[in-house]
């Protein structure tokens, strides 16, 4: 299955079949994923290890292992590591294209557009 190496960490696809795509997200210390919206999934988040900050609109919240967080479509997004060690989630995308250039950018710390 695919991996990627981000400027802010790294994520492996486990599973992946039509209408759903799951994956293992890790966010390096004192990383930041791009504040995102995506016009054609969903998604859903479990922390597996670290402190996770996670922004959701205009809620910003921090979740512990075995907690999670819901992102519906088009939400402004954004999972964060700022708490001195990396950050382990799961993610399961659903939605009728889950392709990684499904991604409008708002803010970017790696100057990505």
């Amino acid at each position: 299955m695919e991996s990627e190496t981000r400027p802010w960490g790294m994520f492996h696809v486990l599973d992946e079949k039509p209408g759903f795509k799951v994956k293992r997200i890790v966010v390096n210390e004192g990383g930041r994923v791009s504040l995102q919206s995506h016009r054609h999934r969903s998604e859903h988040w479990t922390v597996v290890s670290g402190l996770a900050t996670v922004t959701i609109g205009n809620r910003v919240m921090k979740l512990h292992p075995g907690q999670s967080a819901d992102i519906p479509l088009g939400e402004r997004h954004r999972l964060e590591s700022l708490d001195g060690e990396a950050v382990e989630i799961i993610e399961v995308e659903f939605g009728d294209y889950l392709g990684e250039d499904d991604i409008i950018r708002y803010e970017d710390a790696y100057n990505r557009t």
